[in-house]
């Protein structure tokens, strides 16, 4: 199994009970070809920098799952039925670019902290 990014824009997303079901739906459709989820995110609601087809804006989300890369097709036929995506995109995660990007975030955090202690101590008054 391989592992993809699937990015949803939704238009009318309605309340909060309406939005969790229509996760629970975007993460069974998956379950339902046989993928198994690994996370979601919810992006919230961002205006875009100018009109779609007369919409001002839209809810984002993000679900990261395996499934096998002949069943991607499929997917993208079953979510082309609901009504409420605006916008879908499909990408396959590339595993070394997910090492270097955790490793420069790791190598960005230890920066900062090292920085941080050495503002601390000089900020302390020698004794």
């Amino acid at each position: 199994m391989k592992q993809y990014d699937a990015n949803f824009i939704f238009v009318h997303t309605g309340r909060e009970e309406a939005w969790a079901k229509t996760i629970e739906r975007m993460q069974g459709e998956i379950a339902r070809i046989g993928g198994k989820v690994l996370g979601t995110e919810d992006r919230g609601k961002k205006t875009f920098a100018r009109p779609q087809q007369k919409k001002e804006s839209g809810t984002y989300l993000t679900i990261r799952f395996e499934l096998e890369p002949a069943k991607v097709n499929e997917l993208r036929a079953r979510y082309a039925l609901i009504e409420g995506i605006f916008r879908l995109q499909i990408l396959a995660v590339d595993p070394i670019a997910e090492m270097k990007l955790s490793k420069q975030a790791a190598e960005k955090k230890a920066r900062a902290e090292a920085a941080a202690a050495e503002a601390a101590q000089a900020v302390e008054p020698e004794a």
